[in-house]
């Protein structure tokens, strides 16, 4: 049984719509960041980066328990376990982990901007909103592109690639896109919501989750606690 500590945010998603879709067995821990939960020494002790998700499997590669944090490692090491959504070939593998790094590397840390200046700001930077919506608008064009010539985003097999990349676009209403500019993209994300193990993975803790605008979640995620030396 493995264990997830995690919570009902896009990177969240993406590991319960993993264990979900490889149908492995596994209880589900809320890690609430607006409290603070994510700087505890039993969390930092699985997540030194105090950030969620992580997970402990007591099965290892070896037979001995593991801990894995980073969500596309997670993803990475669970695509391993049940060698599945990865690719068969290294061709297929390799095409599969560059969407995969797109993902960790650009459309999340940018769409995170894009909510961070539309909605969490303690003041409105138009410089800052106008950056990360165009860049938003930038990386779902290469998205839309990709998606015009395949059918998911690493080619015509679904794999980690779409399960890291859904759940981002699930907000697409507050990153400032049109999904009329994006047919190809909407088309793709149409499919992967209606997925039975998709539809399942985003319930995981939603109903746990609460608006992270009150006084003491924006000190706890954006103020002088995230700092402290732990």
């Amino acid at each position: 049984m493995i264990d997830v500590y995690s919570m009902a945010t896009p990177n969240g998603h993406k590991v319960h719509i993993m264990l979900e879709e490889c149908g492995l067995p596994y209880r589900a821990h809320n890690i609430d960041i607006g409290k603070g939960d994510q700087f505890t020494p039993e969390f930092l002790a699985i997540s030194p980066n105090n950030k969620i998700p992580a997970i402990v499997d007591p099965d290892g590669p070896d037979g001995q328990p593991i801990s894995m944090f980073e969500s596309g490692a997670i993803l990475i090491y669970l695509a391993s376990k049940v060698n599945q959504f990865l690719g068969r070939t290294d061709r297929e593998k390799f095409t599969v982990l560059q969407w995969l790094m797109f993902q960790m590397g650009g459309l999340g840390p940018m769409l995170g901007q894009a909510h961070h200046f539309r909605i969490y700001a303690p003041e409105q930077i138009d410089y800052a909103v106008n950056r990360y919506t165009n860049e938003a608008k930038r990386l779902y064009g290469v998205m839309d592109k990709q998606l015009s010539k395949h059918r998911y985003m690493a080619g015509n097999e679904y794999t980690i690639a779409d399960i890291a990349c859904f759940p981002w676009t699930r907000s697409w209403k507050n990153q400032g896109i049109d999904w009329d500019d994006f047919p190809n993209a909407k088309r793709w994300h149409d499919e992967i919501a209606s997925r039975p193990a998709v539809q399942r993975g985003v319930e995981v803790l939603a109903d746990l989750r609460k608006p992270l605008l009150d006084e003491k979640s924006k000190e706890m995620l954006f103020g002088a606690a995230q700092y402290q030396k732990r």
